[in-house]
């Protein structure tokens, strides 16, 4: 297929905002002609917001309405769902052979090994495929093509309590051994959780991440295989397990049994010192009137060299053909006021260079900045990787058990290697 050179086509916007019980029932008419020339599209969508009054139905809703006014040939019909349904929701419409045009999820690998999905370049004009941020739209291929359209991104940071902290006198930690030594300081003043170390099955692969990385490793040193048991990983979960959890610095909870979200909400009730923490965390911090601190993550000599970074996908589906309609909306989504306004709605980071030069210099932004700073220096995880969802999810089942008391960190990084080695040997089949 050649690229589009130019824009043209309708969209009367339909939002269909469902749980995933009656989600059937929204669909079953969707993807039916309405004359000659008309086309309906469906997509379906990740929520980002935390309540009714942000729903990404709201933003689908007004920016649809906003696209149909200049486009009366083609219908959107939007479904918009929770994470914990989404990406299994997508999965199931696939494999029944009712794929959407567009879905807005967390991977796309899988997809783009069984060629369900357009080319970036099958879709896109070219000045909106060359807008993304380039670590983003590196992420997004697969064999060098891209297929995974960045969507939202974000970086990790260490946040504090600036108060706990100004209570026991003491200063943002750069090192591994200052932010012990800070942990320490933090528990003798009382502070439930020192140091929250979120290992529990929500999202221990994000955990993992930020401190393989801080310590100088990762979960993969080649463009071609994992290395979860490499030197600098083991040192670094020997670490965590004697250095902070042994030395009861990281709170009631173990850390295998503790969710990200419930050291979230203890962190907006002020009973967290330090943890890492997404853009989001700030204003549900703020609204409990917890001042925050932020400063790039600790390692093992000064602040780690790489952060963590981290993006969810937009797809477009090959199934129903409809390229030239997918594209002229998905340009539309992507432009320069749209992705500011969902970055801005939900605290993330902007997506395109034209949207990430806004925000790193408008004042609305500021507290944003810090993580747009570290998104040139943030490492992504292996989403290209079709065997990355296997080692996630082992990852989130395992990893805790590394730092309990009987836990042997080289044990568990191995098991894990094996996995991991094993998961992608058969991907490549």
């Amino acid at each position: 297929m050649q690229r589009r050179a130019g824009k043209s086509g309708t969209i009367a916007g339909t939002i269909a905002g469902v749980s995933a019980l009656g989600m059937a029932a929204v669909l079953s008419g969707c993807g039916l002609s309405q004359g000659s020339d008309d086309v309906t599209l469906r997509l379906v969508a990740a929520d980002y917001g935390d309540s009714a009054a942000n729903s990404s139905e709201k933003y689908w809703g007004k920016l649809v309405a906003a696209y149909e006014k200049d486009h009366p040939n083609v219908t959107v019909d939007v479904t918009v769902l929770s994470w914990n349904d989404v990406d299994a929701k997508v999965k199931e419409m696939v494999d029944a052979g009712n794929a959407p045009d567009m879905a807005q999820i967390g991977a796309y690998a899988d997809y783009a090994a069984d060629d369900q999905l357009y080319k970036a370049g099958d879709v896109l004009s070219i000045p909106v495929e060359a807008d993304f941020v380039g670590q983003l739209a590196d992420a997004g291929k697969v064999r060098g093509v891209q297929y995974g359209l960045p969507f939202a991104s974000s970086t990790r940071l260490l946040f504090y309590n600036k108060t706990l902290f100004e209570k026991a006198g003491l200063t943002a930690p750069t090192t591994w051994a200052e932010l012990a030594a800070d942990a320490t300081a933090l528990k003798q003043e009382g502070v439930k959780y020192p140091y929250a170390l979120p290992l529990g099955s929500e999202e221990a692969q994000a955990e993992t991440m930020q401190w393989l990385l801080s310590g100088g490793g990762g979960y993969t040193q080649t463009v071609s295989s994992y290395s979860l048991d490499s030197a600098e990983n083991v040192a670094t979960f020997g670490w965590l397990k004697n250095e902070l959890v042994g030395k009861g610095l990281t709170g009631p909870v173990a850390p295998g049994k503790l969710d990200r979200a419930d050291a979230f909400a203890a962190f907006t009730n002020g009973d967290v010192g330090m943890l890492n923490g997404h853009p989001s965390l700030m204003k549900a911090a703020a609204k409990k009137g917890v001042k925050v601190g932020m400063v790039p993550m600790p390692g093992v000599d000064g602040p780690a060299r790489v952060s963590m970074g981290v993006a969810d996908w937009m797809l477009a589906f090959r199934k129903n053909g409809h390229a030239d309609q997918i594209g002229d909306f998905l340009d539309f989504v992507y432009s320069e006021e749209n992705v500011l306004d969902f970055s801005r709605e939900y605290d993330l980071l902007p997506v395109t260079n034209s949207a990430s030069q806004v925000m790193s210099t408008a004042k609305q932004d500021a507290d944003l900045q810090p993580f747009l700073e570290e998104l040139p220096l943030s490492q992504l995880y292996p989403v290209g990787w079709t065997s990355w969802a296997q080692v996630s999810a082992a990852v989130k089942k395992e990893i805790g058990q590394a730092v309990t008391p009987s836990g042997n960190p080289a044990a568990i990084l191995g098991q894990l290697q094996t996995t991991a080695a094993t998961a992608e040997s058969a991907a490549g089949e």
